[in-house]
């Protein structure tokens, strides 16, 4: 396999499986853009009863051959039935090689381990979260898979190159006509906005519902124009899972000193005071922390923000109800004050990937957004971050929004020193997911390292009381209390590509070889 070492060091191989592939060569070397990829649009007339009383009529319908890619999206989360009910129909039918492209999977997807294992499924495009990451870890696919951001997932499609036959989509209320959104009915999830793309460009789409209603369905995140088929289950699975109702900000004092930190350096460096301020955090203890901390902040400050940016939570949901925001632009929902708070508050507004990450576009609003607020499971040196695999080399997580959510104007990654006395901060990651340039500040609970690009966050934190220390400070205090850490061992062979947001190669992952 020829490789060839890319902007930050890192040898990726130039083609694989038959595909070429561009090495990463800067955080802003892709400006070219491409065209849009136009699937072939039939008649109308085609079209005048898409409602089909079985999902294995709807399979029939989309004629589903070896090789195909299907995708899902994943806002159904834990909870979702659809992605096993349907390739369990697909394995049974002794179908082999497909491409699965789902926009996430859960640790409820483990079932698709042994359809990797059988060759019903080639390899998967998108994203990987436990145990199909351990499979892939372990050299189980027959095929490379590809990680991409949210929004690198939807340049792909847009681009052409994740070429989708058909797209399954869950959606949580639906009329016979394919117009579907998420906000009502048992299943009710929120946005679905990560089916988008696949509505817009897949060959064939079918919507699945355990709720249809009379159409019209309104609003519509899915525009029926756009399907093919509509089918009715019992139930798109587990309510219970879907969206989780105990979402809790951290007890543990460390993370929460860690989220105080953060939220003090945003006052402190000024950027709190800015116009047009907006931050944007996600769903974890800290992240949640952090966010309640920004409230008293800016409550006491008399500060509203813009907009704040989701995956929504209900204290993202209190600040806009408390008038600390104008606006909470959500990508998906984290709990049931989110889906409460969607379908009931019109400056609580649905978002996409196009419209927020998408690379190539006349403008995301990605780049708009103060101050993001990311976790990581390891960060170098040089300020390169892996949000993939652990220092132990497993495969575990997907890279969601993370990719795209670094493009704010202040990048801040917020863990602790070490965990499970492994050290978070290293001298080379186990895996770029995101590359230093886009990373401008980590934040521990021993210290605080603002990345050299950024001389003018230095400048403006250096008579705070903020514990400011440099990344090699930080790293000699974290081998101080773990010791130097075992690196794993792998073998040559290339298991996952990872795709930075523009669609060239940052970095791979080999396949693991376990400790005995």
């Amino acid at each position: 396999m020829d490789t060839i070492l890319n902007a930050i060091g890192r040898p990726v191989p130039t083609e694989l499986d038959g595909r070429t592939l561009k090495p990463f060569s800067g955080l802003s070397f892709d400006t070219s853009g491409n065209k849009q990829y136009s699937p072939r649009i039939p008649a109308a007339c085609h079209y005048k009863n898409k409602l089909l009383d079985s999902l294995d009529k709807a399979i029939d319908a989309c004629d589903i051959k070896d090789g195909m890619t299907l995708s899902f999206h994943h806002h159904l989360r834990n909870g979702d039935g659809l992605i096993n009910l349907v390739m369990k129909k697909l394995a049974d039918r002794g179908l082999k090689n497909l491409v699965l492209a789902p926009s996430a999977l859960f640790p409820v997807h483990e079932t698709l381990v042994e359809l990797i294992e059988s060759g019903t499924v080639s390899h998967i495009e998108g994203s990987m979260n436990g145990p199909v990451g351990r499979a892939c870890s372990l050299g189980k696919m027959q095929k490379t898979a590809i990680l991409r951001s949210h929004g690198g997932r939807y340049r792909a499609i847009q681009d052409g190159d994740l070429h989708i036959d058909v797209a399954f989509i869950a959606a949580p209320c639906a009329d016979a006509h394919g117009n579907a959104n998420g906000l009502v009915g048992p299943s009710a999830c929120g946005p679905l906005g990560f089916a988008l793309a696949d509505s817009l460009y897949a060959d064939k789409v079918v919507i699945v519902t355990d709720n249809l209603v009379p159409f019209p369905c309104y609003p519509w995140s899915i525009e029926g124009g756009h399907v093919d088929f509509v089918v009715t289950v019992d139930s798109l699975g587990d309510p219970g899972q879907i969206i989780s109702g105990t979402t809790r900000i951290t007890k543990s004092p460390t993370r929460l000193l860690i989220a105080e930190y953060a939220a003090e350096l945003v006052e402190k460096s000024g950027i709190l005071f800015e116009p047009e301020f907006s931050f944007q955090a996600g769903a974890g203890g800290v992240s949640l922390a952090f966010v309640q901390y920004m409230s008293e902040r800016m409550q006491a400050s008399h500060i509203v923000a813009d907009f704040v940016r989701g995956g929504s939570t209900r204290y993202m949901v209190e600040m806009l109800e408390n008038g600390l925001t104008k606006f909470i632009l959500d990508g998906q929902s984290f709990d049931l004050e989110g889906v409460r708070s969607l379908r009931e508050n019109p400056h609580h507004i649905e978002t996409n990937p196009f419209v927020s990450y998408n690379y190539h576009t006349k403008g995301c609003f990605a780049s708009k957004v103060k101050v993001s607020v990311l976790g990581a499971t390891e960060i170098d040196l040089n300020f390169h971050v892996n949000v993939n695999t652990h220092s132990d080399g497993w495969l575990l997580h997907g890279i969601g929004g993370f990719s795209d959510a670094a493009d704010a104007g202040v990048t801040i990654i917020t863990a602790p020193l070490m965990r499970n006395r492994v050290p978070i901060v290293v001298d080379r990651v186990t895996t770029v997911t995101a590359p230093g340039e886009s990373i401008d500040v980590l934040v521990t609970e021993h210290g605080i390292a603002i990345n050299p690009r950024r001389q003018d966050l230095t400048d403006r934190l250096k008579h705070s009381s903020l514990p400011l220390k440099t990344m090699q400070e930080l790293h000699e205090i974290a081998l101080a209390m773990t010791g130097k850490p075992e690196k794993p061992e792998f073998a040559d062979r290339v298991v996952a590509l990872v795709e930075w947001r523009d669609g060239t190669i940052i970095d791979t992952v080999r396949q693991l070889v376990p400790k005995d």
